[in-house]
């Protein structure tokens, strides 16, 4: 149990010391551009006191059909009904604009985090509870999420097994995948980096949708309005 601890300290000081350096580094790049960041006459602190609750980004990461957006929807519809400020990004609302740009090769996946994660950071700044809901398999772009929330983050993993998902393939995809009618596909063709210390791993598997939320809204509540369920 020591070691467990020991270990659990260690990646999150880890994480820490990623969020710090990203920071700095985006510090100095913006320098070197001549950016100077305009302050504000309302502050993020204002924004919250005025909401009630603080901004916060709910990453929820796993494979496709794993029921990231479904849980999502669930939570956001509690927290909702709570008066909490909230607002789902997902991939179908992210890439019929923002990202129609981009494919799905490895390249294109980075950047379609990126510019995520600078909108998550964005909304949350402005008090919102942000629901992100991505697939985001590679662990580095999801470091580079958190670095950009600074501090007001939490990365959900959905962990339902990859045959489950196939049995789900409520849009046919997996299907397509295996016969070779789609590339890169996450789980199949390309890679899945599960998280190694998420804050929340919801197994949609093993608990019906109702029972993921609450686990989820649970979870969060003290964190953005400092009352215990």
């Amino acid at each position: 149990m020591l070691k467990d601890n020991e270990l659990r300290l260690g990646i999150s000081l880890q994480k820490l010391e990623i969020a710090r350096l990203t920071k700095h580094l985006q510090l100095i790049v913006a320098e070197k551009l001549h950016i100077i960041p305009h302050q504000h006459a309302v502050s993020k602190e204002d924004r919250e006191r005025q909401n009630g609750h603080k901004g916060h980004v709910l990453w929820f990461t796993g494979l496709s059909g794993s029921g990231k957006s479904t849980v999502a929807s669930a939570v956001e519809r509690e927290l909702y009904q709570r008066g909490i400020r909230t607002y789902i990004l997902d991939g179908d609302n992210v890439r019929t604009g923002l990202n129609s740009d981009l494919d799905f090769s490895a390249a294109s996946r980075e950047e379609n985090i990126r510019r995520i994660a600078h909108v998550s950071a964005l909304m949350k700044d402005a008090g919102i509870v942000v629901l992100s809901a991505f697939v985001s398999p590679y662990q580095k772009d999801r470091d580079f999420v958190r670095a950009c929330s600074n501090g007001d983050f939490s990365e959900l993993f959905i962990s339902t097994p990859l045959e489950v998902c196939e049995q789900r393939d409520v849009k046919g995809l997996y299907a397509k995948a295996r016969a070779g009618e789609i590339s890169n596909f996450t789980g199949i063709s390309a890679p899945f980096e599960a998280p190694g210390n998420p804050e929340l791993d919801v197994p949609t598997h093993t608990m019906s949708i109702e029972e993921a939320a609450a686990m989820v809204v649970a979870y969060i509540i003290p964190k953005i309005t400092g009352d215990n369920e």
